[in-house]
């Protein structure tokens, strides 16, 4: 069974696994296979938030992710389950942008 929030079929969708340290992404579904899945519902992974991907451990397994106000690390086992599509960094609101 997959939760799935995609609401945009021209978007490429990916594994949060395969989205390398410094990209940031978007939450479009969750498979919910086993408890894995379900627990990554559970953690924020929801439709719509916005994951950073901060760093990954030297061997390649776990990475560091921020969503939500929190980071957490997670095995790749585990952030396979989450489909994202890549976004670009949020736009600075303008009473924060800097001023020529």
């Amino acid at each position: 069974m997959n939760a799935d929030f995609s609401s945009d079929g021209e978007t490429s969708v990916c594994r949060l696994s395969d989205m390398q340290p410094g990209s940031e992404c978007e939450v479009v579904g969750v498979d919910l296979g086993d408890a894995a899945g379900r627990r990554m519902l559970d953690l924020g992974f929801l439709p719509g938030t916005r994951v950073q991907v901060l760093r990954r451990a030297p061997l390649g397994d776990p990475s560091l992710y921020a969503l939500r106000g929190f980071q957490l690390c997670l095995r790749k086992a585990d952030s396979r389950h989450v489909r994202v599509t890549q976004k670009g960094p949020k736009e600075p609101s303008p009473s924060t942008s800097p001023r020529p």
